[in-house]
């Protein structure tokens, strides 16, 4: 079991008192008493202390902050946090951790599968697209070189943001049983999605998609005229921007690779067992899915895994078919240690195992330690900045209790005072930190407390 204090002291002496730093009622954007009755029950678990507050303040962060529900027409806009619009990604995780408690929560459910509409609705609009506006109301980005529309908040091809869609899906139906959103949209978004990935295998030329901004960050644009570096057609996908919103090195990024396996799967699932419409269109669209699964998968056993002279065989980040590849692993997720959370890989898998090892040691670029803590960072944020998200990913995919309570002691001891997570602190001062409002971080670190609470470990 996993011992953590009850209280937190103060270098006076004194038991520090805790107040919630949640808005008051009456401000909070959306309320479900599933989830308010998870918060009592933890919390009276855990007794009162600083975990228990973190999780009070952190768990419902989504819901309290960032959901824009509106129950007559079935619709649910989920902003990221401190940035107005809502990112596939983002808000596909964001309300992740709620999926266990909605089949006893009508009010959730019914939140939680306007997300779906509202994704599905984006997808078919623009599969290329990252983030978009809650209407046709323009964006700072809508200068870049490429596609934009009034309705997209910025247009990065980012290959996990579709599987991010298709993975809520599948919880959602695995969660409620509810196949009511399997329809029209439905069909059309995974049409929108297969058409996509088929582009962006580069078979055919480079796909109709382009992108470049002009900025001072090299990580901001593509180069190669709005392509990226050129790759070698083998089967996998092409993403011209990472989970982080940064620009790919190599175009073939291998996690978000393992996690298009996993979402072509699961849509190829919904789609033969659950009524989406016609049985023969649904026939054909499952079959292609799990086509392109089996192509990926067969190019990522040949192109993703390369032999470390310390670690042995490890995947790589990212690769280009030609035989380059880039080892290092960015905090965001998908990523290589988030590939067991996300269910791409079991987490006894030999090569992974090596992989984690070299992603949580100073042989990752990416990987800070200082007096403050220890963890993955990456080029959005720059050098000795790290994630509190690599930290809570590292405890999700760990099975030792001692590495999953120093994950927490540092998790503990880095808000600040804040009570929140953040997406980066300074290594060496954690007073130091990037923005204040994170949703996503949020919610994550509730969902790692929740399920250690679940399996006994607090």
């Amino acid at each position: 079991m996993i011992l953590v204090a009850g209280l937190f002291f103060c270098q006076c002496g004194r038991a520090q008192e805790y107040v919630s730093c949640r808005p008051a009622p009456e401000d909070r954007c959306f309320r479900s008493e599933a989830v308010e009755r998870t918060i009592d029950e933890v919390c009276a678990k855990l007794g009162p202390g600083k975990l228990a507050w973190m999780f009070a303040n952190c768990f419902p962060n989504t819901l309290d902050t960032t959901v824009e529900y509106d129950e007559s027409a079935g619709d649910t806009f989920v902003i990221t946090g401190d940035i107005h619009a809502m990112w596939l990604r983002d808000s596909g995780a964001q309300v992740w951790p709620y999926l266990r408690l909605a089949g006893e929560d009508e009010h959730l459910r019914k939140m939680i599968a306007g997300v779906l509409m509202r994704q599905f609705r984006c997808l078919a609009l623009d599969p290329y697209a990252n983030a978009f506006n809650k209407g046709p109301t323009g964006s700072e980005w809508e200068s870049d070189h490429t596609d934009m529309n009034p309705w997209l908040h910025e247009r990065k091809w980012e290959l996990d943001s579709p599987c991010y869609v298709l993975r809520l899906a599948y919880g959602y139906w695995k969660a409620t049983g509810d196949t009511s959103v399997f329809g029209k949209e439905w069909m059309e978004a995974v049409k929108a999605v297969l058409r996509t990935f088929r582009e962006q295998q580069r078979y055919d030329g480079h796909g109709p998609y382009r992108f470049a901004r002009r900025t001072e960050r090299a990580f901001d644009t593509k180069g190669w005229d709005g392509r990226g570096a050129p790759v070698k057609p083998c089967g996998l996908i092409a993403s011209s921007f990472r989970p982080s919103d940064d620009a790919t090195v190599l175009e073939f990024l291998v996690p978000s690779n393992f996690f298009a396996v996993s979402a072509l799967r699961w849509a190829a699932e919904i789609l033969s067992t659950v009524d989406c419409g016609s049985k023969r269109e649904c026939r054909k669209l499952a079959e292609e899915c799990l086509s392109l699964a089996s192509q990926v998968a067969s190019a990522l056993e040949q192109y993703a895994v390369v032999e470390h002279p310390k670690y042995g065989r490890i995947y790589a980040y990212e690769v280009d078919g030609f035989g380059s590849s880039l080892l290092m692993d960015d905090a965001n997720v998908p990523n290589l240690l988030s590939l067991p959370y996300l269910g791409c890989v079991p987490a006894d898998d030999p090569v992974w195992q090596n992989t984690r090892r070299f992603v949580l040691s100073a042989d990752n670029p990416c990987y800070f330690s200082g007096s403050a803590g220890a963890g993955v960072g990456g080029p959005h944020v720059g050098q000795g900045w790290i994630w509190p998200m690599s930290i809570i990913m590292q405890a999700l995919t760990s099975t030792d209790d001692a590495e999953i309570t120093s994950c927490l002691q540092t998790l503990l001891a880095t808000d600040a005072g804040t009570g929140f997570m953040h997406e980066a602190f300074w290594k060496d001062d954690a007073s130091r930190y990037t923005r204040s409002w994170f949703a996503w971080a949020n919610t994550l670190f509730g969902e790692l407390v929740l399920e250690l609470y679940n399996k006994g470990l607090l």
